[in-house]
């Protein structure tokens, strides 16, 4: 298996580094343990078509000229 040679490779290695290796094998637990949780909970349901209804609105003139552009549309 894989992991009688990661312990020969970690005997290896001097000890400072031995606590690096150690600290990277946290962060993957951690980080592997997230995902687990994040898998396992059942996602939100987005909204679909009309959510954003009444949200969002346009002004009546916006198609209109600015004011400050008249000079140079003339």
């Amino acid at each position: 298996m894989v992991q009688p040679t990661i312990l020969e490779k970690l005997e290896q290695l001097p000890e400072s580094l031995q606590v690096e290796v150690l600290h990277y094998i946290e962060f993957l637990t951690d980080r592997y343990s997230k995902e687990t949780i994040a898998a396992d909970e059942p996602r939100k349901k987005r909204g679909g078509l009309g959510i954003l209804k009444g949200q969002i609105w346009m002004s009546d003139d916006f198609d209109e000229p600015l004011e400050e552009m008249k000079e140079y549309m003339e």
